[in-house]
């Protein structure tokens, strides 16, 4: 396949430029899709719960999403390896599509939740693929620009989200929510099977036999993937809320996902193409990527989840200017994603990964010695500058995998980092909401958590011993986000080559 490589990236690209900004502009629909989805739903549950009811089992509205989406990350991204991204981008923005018409018609919470597990099959087609597309459609030294096309479409999401969903669900709707995804999808849809064209690639004839071999799909693979990572990641969403970390369902749970563990390894190794390869972890550049995304994806919980409780218990502010400031890191992180190809051309990935992280490091570990209660221009500073660093972290590391594989690898590799990115996610809500729930029952009493305190100060102003309990329990939570960005860069520092071993593009 290596004399094919000139052809297919002719070919991904377009060979007109109106052809690729086409397709650039279907990638950036398709991901607006699936940004857009968790934050325009999230302002709607009151209307949702008051229509549907089932308010003690709506937070599966967006755990079914969010378990769908990354347990099927490494089988899509396997799939676009195998058969080409266009049939998988189809499918997934189709299968995606049909998931929104059905939560629009949805006549009980339980259809509602199902549907959105639908979702979530369709969403993780839509975040490996782009992405991988991204890197197809674009040499080493343009990626960045795509890259930051698409950060940019995350930044207007989580800042319009919300915005959107509150006016459908206030002025028309909640059902509009999914709705408004219809035109959106239909768009991105045709962009993409009337522009996007990927070659039949050829192979040489000592190649025949693996060729062969590599169209052979690893089903029972993908099932086991499937199960494992649905278990366990079900055990970390559920896990403290539904039920205690030291019951009977978590055990279940927990032994259960680490049984399919086993299985997951026996049926990989056996499999002639296997869903996730060994060399994904096998490879030093890989394998420390996916580590150091997974403790990103760890660390974001820390601002995503519980700066907004911050700001409103701790420094008094309404909702919306709660909001803005966590928002404003997604304004200073494409702008540094841009930016950070200036900085690894002269240093390299590793290193320009490693200046963010580490400045992230300090940022995040800066926090709980913000003045209390503070003013609202200090936190709103730090998450400025935390924003900056991670967009200088990220971005170099995604381009970085994507240039170290060859087409054929491609889907595979981004799906690896997207997937560990996503793990941590859920890692990090779980330990996270421990550890801010053990410094509230501390320094409060009793068996009290975050959820219980915040619902109970709807009613009314905070006692100041509890705004000093909340401050503490997110001031804790830094320190432990700390703790993930120093680990990030320990395992850069350590396994990561200081060059990733780039393949030269034609």
């Amino acid at each position: 396949m290596g004399d094919t490589q000139p052809a297919i990236r002719q070919a991904a690209r377009g060979t007109r430029p109106g052809r690729r900004g086409a397709v650039v502009a279907a990638l950036m629909l398709a991901m607006a899709l699936a940004a857009l989805d968790s934050t325009i739903v999230s302002t709607a549950v009151p209307q949702i719960v008051g229509d549907l009811g089932g308010f003690s089992v709506f937070s599966w509205l967006f755990s079914g999403y969010l378990l769908a989406v990354t347990v099927t990350l490494p089988v899509y991204g396997k799939l676009s390896d195998t058969f080409g991204r266009k049939p998988v981008l189809v499918a997934g923005a189709a299968l995606f599509l049909l998931g929104s018409l059905l939560c629009a018609v949805a006549w009980n919470m339980g259809a509602l939740i199902a549907f959105r597990v639908v979702q979530g099959l369709g969403g993780g087609a839509l975040q490996g693929t782009v992405q991988t597309l991204a890197a197809d459609l674009y040499p080493l030294e343009e990626r960045p620009k795509i890259q930051a096309r698409l950060s940019t479409v995350w930044a207007v999401s989580a800042v319009a989200g919300p915005g959107v969903g509150g006016v459908l669900a206030a002025y028309a709707d909640w059902r509009w929510i999914f709705l408004v995804n219809l035109p959106i999808g239909a768009l991105a849809l045709w962009l993409i099977v009337r522009h996007l064209h990927e070659p039949q690639r050829r192979v040489r004839p000592e190649e025949e036999p693996k060729a062969a071999t590599r169209t052979r799909v690893d089903w029972a693979g993908a099932l086991a993937v499937f199960a494992c990572g649905g278990v366990l990641l079900t055990a970390l969403v559920q896990g403290g809320v539904a039920w205690p970390w030291l019951s009977a369902p978590s055990a279940a749970l927990f032994g259960t996902g680490l049984a399919l563990v086993g299985v997951v390894v026996l049926v990989e190794r056996r499999a002639a193409e296997p869903i996730i390869p060994g060399w994904v972890w096998r490879r030093p550049t890989i394998a420390a990527v996916n580590l150091a995304l997974g403790a990103l994806g760890l660390l974001m919980v820390a601002p995503t989840v519980f700066l907004p409780t911050y700001a409103q218990s701790v420094l008094g502010l309404a909702p919306v200017a709660a909001g803005f400031v966590l928002s404003v890191w997604t304004l200073s992180w494409p702008v540094s994603a841009a930016l950070s190809q200036h900085v690894y051309r002269r240093i390299g990935f590793r290193d320009t990964a490693m200046l963010g992280i580490g400045t992230a490091a300090l940022i995040l570990f800066a926090f709980p010695f913000l003045p209390y209660p503070g003013q609202a221009w200090q936190p709103t500073l730090l998450m400025l500058l935390l924003g900056a660093a991670l967009g200088l972290f990220q971005l170099p590391l995604i381009v970085g995998v994507q240039s170290t594989v060859g087409w054929a690898e491609r889907g595979t590799a981004t799906a690896s980092v997207l997937f560990c990115r996503q793990t941590g996610q859920t890692v990090g809500a779980a330990v996270f909401g421990a550890i801010a729930n053990g410094v509230l029952a501390a320094r409060l009493g009793g068996a009290q958590d975050l959820d219980s305190v915040t619902r109970a100060l709807d009613a009314g102003p905070a006692p100041e011993a509890t705004r000093h309990a909340i401050a503490d329990a997110v001031h804790a939570v830094y320190l432990g986000a700390a703790v993930a960005a120093a680990v990030a860069f320990l395992v850069l520092l350590v396994l990561a080559p200081r060059r990733f071993p780039v393949l030269e593009e034609s």
